[in-house]
């Protein structure tokens, strides 16, 4: 009997939740979810190999470096721009980071609210942005990589060209389509891909115009405008960029090192398998619930196609590159916790075990996928341990974290030997062609400068490694460096190697 009552109670709790006129909106309530769903992971600086290179390159920007020039990397500026403003806070620069993602996606999470009470009740909304939260740990997308921060704004965009196509004859849809272009250009200054999702929301204001009637010309114009609009920000950086003579650093970077970059399909297709079984409770709950279920309110037709086309755009974004790790999933979570709504907010009695699973699965995914990870990569009191058994051989050299955490140089703040200071970039054979560089001769060079610490893995790798080089860096190993410690983070094993004196 009283499991029946707790039960019950857990049933009907969102709905009394919404109802309830005491509790200041749904903001309190997401940021309150977010952060325990993040409690296992706040305060680990080397969490995920992204974010911690995306706050070394913060801290060194705060130090005088320029992106693509003095420390390499293909993300946007924007995104850097973030992390550089991490270290102007006099606060502990991981927490603050972690801190920040956490207030981005519940934000993210207000918007979908928002969206979703097109399509469905308040309640329902609510849980939609409920599920974003919950399922953002899955994918390991839930501190600091770049979709936290761009899925904001691109929701944001989203939430204006939806309601914009539910108003005919709107004489304000060329300002609100600049609105959401800004956005756009603003979000894809953090991650390009989100050039798919612009595209398509572009492509929805357009049709608006033409069903008001608009003239091709006025259409040809008003497009162009959200164009130009959407690329403001990028070209600014780039116009920057040219002003101190390194343009051809920034499009190498941003535009062209992509299309040199190797993918191994095995590997890939294998994180694709996995992320769509991973994906089911969502298909479940969009798909078939809807045709199994009656329509929960009167909403227009076209509201809901508005945003298929965007999950739509979004997943495209998504399987376009062929990389599909599991954090680029993120931006497909938004528009598809805002079509699962419906589902979520069924009160009928045997019809609500689509919702259920959906934020179930979510729930059990949150707690385990966090866990495997601070068990892999180990907690701050490891990285300290290892930070310190670092600087205390460099004497005065550099640091070279060959296979390893990118958070070291950050620790430790040894200077870094070469720009490409992400360990991929050098260690891992599907770069060697997208750094506008010659690889092997970037290794010698580095070698050649004799770091005074040099970090090697001596446990299994994440990714199929460039032997070539390897075999470069064994053999100056063995000539002028001698191992002089084993450090452990989580379930990995380095080996620290200092010069021969």
């Amino acid at each position: 009997m009283g499991a029946g009552i707790l039960r019950q109670a857990i049933s009907s709790w969102p709905l009394r939740f919404s109802e309830s006129r005491a509790l200041p909106g749904s903001l309190p309530l997401y940021l309150a979810a977010g952060f325990v769903l993040r409690l296992v992971m706040f305060g680990k600086p080397a969490f995920q190999s992204d974010e911690q290179f995306y706050l070394l390159v913060g801290q060194r920007m705060a130090q005088g470096a320029l992106p693509y020039v003095d420390i390499w990397d293909r993300k946007p500026w924007g995104l850097f721009a973030i992390f550089r403003g991490v270290h102007a806070l006099p606060f502990d620069p991981v927490l603050t980071y972690q801190v920040l993602g956490l207030v981005s996606s519940a934000l993210t999470a207000l918007v979908i609210e928002r969206i979703a009470r097109n399509i469905a009740p308040l309640h329902a909304a609510r849980l939609a942005g409920l599920a974003y939260l919950v399922w953002q740990p899955v994918f390991n997308v839930a501190l600091g990589q770049s979709p936290v921060f761009y899925t904001l704004p691109v929701a944001m965009a989203a939430l204006i060209v939806v309601e914009a196509r539910s108003r005919p004859l709107d004489p304000l849809l060329a300002r609100h389509g600049v609105s959401a272009m800004l956005l756009l250009g603003l979000a894809m200054q953090i991650k390009y891909t989100v050039v798919f999702e612009g595209l398509a929301l572009g492509l929805m204001l357009l049709a608006r115009g033409w069903t008001d009637g608009w003239s091709p010309l006025r259409l040809a114009a008003t497009g162009a405008t959200w164009i130009a609009v959407a690329l403001a920000p990028t070209a600014a950086v780039l116009l920057g960029y040219a002003a101190i003579g390194h343009a051809d650093a920034f499009v190498q970077a941003n535009f062209v090192s992509i299309f040199g970059r190797s993918t191994d399909m095995t590997d890939a297709l294998a994180q694709l398998g996995k992320e769509a079984l991973a994906m089911i409770p969502f298909a479940l709950a969009i798909l078939i619930a809807p045709r199994r279920l009656s329509p929960v309110n009167g909403n227009a037709p076209a509201t809901l196609g508005s945003i298929r086309l965007w999950a739509v755009a979004a997943v495209i974004g998504f399987l376009l590159f062929g990389t599909w790790y599991d954090h680029y999933l993120g931006p497909v979570l938004v528009p598809l916790c805002v079509l699962a709504a419906p589902a979520l907010g069924r009160t009928v009695t045997g019809e609500r075990w689509y919702g259920r699973l959906l934020l179930g699965c979510g729930l059990l995914g949150a707690v385990a996928v966090p866990v495997a990870q601070v068990v892999e990569k180990g907690d701050a009191a490891q990285f300290a341990k290892a930070t310190r058994a670092i600087m205390g051989e460099l004497h005065g050299r550099c640091l070279y974290v060959y296979e390893g955490d990118s958070a070291l140089y950050r620790t430790t703040n040894a200077c870094i030997p070469t720009r490409f200071a992400y360990p991929s970039h050098l260690n891992a054979r599907n770069e060697a062609a997208a750094l506008g560089v010659d690889a092997h001769a970037e290794i010698r060079r580095v070698l050649a400068s004799r770091p005074g610490v040099i970090v090697i893995a001596e446990s299994r790798r994440p990714n199929q490694a460039n032997l070539d080089n390897r075999r470069i860096v064994a053999t100056v190993l063995g000539q002028h460096y001698r191992r002089y410690a084993q450090i452990t983070l989580g379930t990995r094993k380095f080996g620290l190697w200092t010069l021969r004196r």
